[in-house]
């Protein structure tokens, strides 16, 4: 049963991408940046193929239940688990999906390196790292922070299985000495088979004695699920640059020289006051008038008779009138 499926990393790699669009951003902060958003990719990738082998074989089985990315924190530790396999024992595969394109290397040291256009590159050792995860696993359980199903008023001990899942394309080299824990990397679709090889190899009596219903081992596995703790990462911390990008350079346009707005001649309030460029000269000589006087009466009018006046051109030729001139004024009296 599927109790568990990845983390949602679009948004990590949307804030990366507008991290690269800074105009702080060095070229060489871009460079590092554009790796990271490869390496999320790559990861993302192995671990859904990794997810394909494990849901296909036991994501419709009651007798497994299958979480992916698990990030778990326990005594100032942290693990970010890529992946458990729990079934009715008990038992439970912790699995570190690695997605090497080349392939890797294990030197008769136990020292890993996987391979860029060929060449080298030392990496650091899954095996270690999945010791670690599974120790926080242990110390989770043994805190009670996710207390393991009882039988019989005993509390069940987990068995933890370590494996390193690469991709099935990739190529592994591996030393002729024999090192503890190199049989824990394998391909991915060799994942049921070496999980088929173990049930067969395990001839202890007691293991039947743990086995656990199938009530009780969702309910397991959804409170370990319940205990992730995702991580919101501050991207641009990790990059050197603040958390606020500064503006881009704005340009500016220089501005007209505009002419002080002439006065007004009536009194109005503000709201109804036309602005200066309403104020003009009438033909012919006639004296200054204001646009917020009537035409006929010398009356004062509002902004919104006057601005009634200004939309009904054909009717009053332009001028203002106030209410009770509009009346009789006609066409022919301009």
């Amino acid at each position: 049963m599927l109790i568990k499926q990845a983390d949602d990393k679009s948004k990590d790699i949307q804030a990366l991408q507008g991290l690269t669009a800074r105009t702080d951003a060095t070229p060489d902060t871009r460079q590092r940046i554009e790796q990271e958003i490869r390496n999320i990719r790559s990861g993302m990738k192995g671990e859904a193929e990794a997810a394909y082998e494990m849901e296909f074989h036991f994501a419709a089985s009651k007798n497994w239940m299958v979480i992916h990315d698990l990030r778990l924190e326990c005594d100032g530790r942290v693990a970010q688990v890529d992946h458990l396999l729990i079934n009715r024992f008990l038992e439970i595969y912790v699995c570190e999906s690695k997605r090497f394109g080349e392939g890797i290397a294990i030197n008769e040291h136990g020292e890993f390196a996987a391979f860029y256009g060929s060449k080298p590159y030392g990496v650091p050792s899954p095996i270690e790292q999945n010791r670690r995860h599974m120790a926080v696993l242990d110390a989770v359980f043994k805190t009670g922070q996710v207390a393991p199903p009882k039988r019989l008023g005993f509390t069940i001990t987990p068995s933890l299985v370590s494996l390193v899942l690469v991709s099935k394309t990739a190529r592994i080299s591996r030393p002729k000495a024999k090192l503890d824990g190199l049989d824990q990397v394998i391909k991915n679709d060799q994942l049921k088979a070496r999980i088929d090889r173990d049930i067969d190899k395990d001839n202890n009596i007691l293991t039947a004695a743990k086995i656990v219903g199938h009530d009780t081992l969702e309910d397991f596995a959804r409170r370990l699920a319940a205990a992730h703790k995702p991580i919101l990462f501050d991207w641009a911390a990790k990059f050197g640059l603040p958390a606020i990008a500064p503006n881009p350079a704005r340009k500016v346009t220089p501005s007209l020289s505009v002419a002080e707005p002439k006065p007004v001649e009536v009194t109005a309030t503000l709201a109804e006051r036309e602005p200066a460029a309403a104020v003009g000269q009438h033909a012919e000589g006639e004296a200054k008038k204001s646009k917020l006087i009537c035409h006929k009466c010398n009356a004062p009018v509002t902004y919104a008779v006057a601005k009634f006046c200004w939309f009904s051109k054909a009717k009053f030729g332009g001028n203002v009138y106030c209410i009770d001139c509009q009346k009789t004024v006609t066409a022919s009296a301009y």
